[in-house]
């Protein structure tokens, strides 16, 4: 990868999702647009926030697509991740409140 490349493989979205009331919402329903997580499979020299085998949120819509060995993979520019997904620590020290 170069730059600022990130190339990451998207989770399987299931085409029906369920709202909190139970009610089911196909996958054609038109609605606000959703963002997606994907798993970052390999990173650019230059990045510097997200690391190999961090989960990411980004925009499905702004996506470059490839595939490699028998994969469909995203190419994503560091610049377009929303949000870098952390496992929760149950035994550190909790965070400060202000």
């Amino acid at each position: 990868m170069l730059h600022d490349r990130l190339l990451v493989e998207p989770e399987v979205d299931a085409s029906e999702r369920q709202s909190s009331a139970g009610l089911v919402i196909p996958a054609t329903a038109v609605g606000p647009k959703r963002l997606a997580w994907a798993v970052v499979v390999a990173a650019g020299e230059h990045v510097r926030q997200v690391a190999v085998g961090d989960r990411v949120l980004f925009d499905p819509d702004d996506r470059a697509e490839v595939e490699l060995g028998g994969k469909d993979l995203v190419l994503l520019r560091e610049r377009d991740v929303h949000a870098v997904s952390q496992d929760v620590e149950e035994d550190g020290p909790t965070g400060l409140y202000l």
